[in-house]
């Protein structure tokens, strides 16, 4: 079984053998389909609109689209490389065993679903909105772009963020127990007072209070500046 590890977190990745080839389709079914073992694109489209899927083992490559809307879709070992979706919306559904591996997904929202297993390499989230999401198991972050990108209501106890770019991100009202943040700059985030029980590495224990001073408007003073007045 395929598996990623990154210091004490492993998810499973999509159940493909990278040496089958799987049938090319020319969509991704109609409202209510079930789809499995497929690969779909590369293909460019002015916008993509689904709602109520399920796709089962399959390849999603190089899917280019101006706008996209995906809704209450269910998505189990399946792998999304090299896709750009532009003013994605992602609502409601359930990903499995899923990754996107070098995807652009500037400014996407993502709402009101469950992620199991779901891993994201190299991709490009700035700007993201991730609200009401909840990791049902490990979801991971590795070598992403997360500038701007906000956090809110979300469950991502058992998280991982490796190696990405976290600048100005805002960890909103959310649960981040057991969050692993290491590997990544947190001197410039928002929200730090809300990551509680996260597990970090000592030199990211200052980045965070960085972090929290500026939050709390802190002014440091020089103490060798201060001298004694007498009355």
């Amino acid at each position: 079984m395929a598996q990623i590890t990154i210091r004490d977190t492993s998810a499973e990745l999509p159940a493909l053998d990278g040496g089958t080839e799987l049938p090319r389709v020319r969509s991704l079914g109609a409202a209510g389909d079930a789809r499995s073992g497929f690969e779909f694109g590369p293909v460019s489209l002015r916008e993509v609109d689904l709602s109520d899927r399920t796709w089962r083992q399959g390849r999603v490559r190089a899917l280019r689209a101006e706008r996209a809307s995906l809704t209450r879709l269910d998505v189990g070992s399946v792998e999304f490389t090299e896709c750009e979706l532009g003013s994605l919306r992602w609502t409601g559904g359930k990903l499995t065993r899923v990754r996107f591996d070098g995807c652009k997904l500037l400014g996407a929202r993502l709402a009101g679903m469950t992620m199991h297993s779901v891993v994201f390499t190299d991709c490009k989230l700035d700007y993201a909105t991730f609200e009401r999401v909840q990791a049902g198991g490990p979801v991971l972050f590795v070598g992403c772009s997360l500038r701007e990108a906000v956090f809110t209501g979300c469950n991502l106890a058992g998280c991982l963020f490796d190696e990405c770019d976290l600048t100005a991100v805002e960890f909103g009202p959310g649960t981040y127990r057991r969050c692993d943040l290491r590997g990544s700059d947190l001197s410039a985030i928002s929200g730090a007072a809300r990551l509680k029980q996260v597990v970090l590495n000592r030199a990211q224990l200052l980045q965070l209070a960085v972090a929290l001073s500026a939050e709390l408007g802190v002014t440091l003073g020089d103490e060798g500046d201060v001298q004694p007045t007498l009355r």
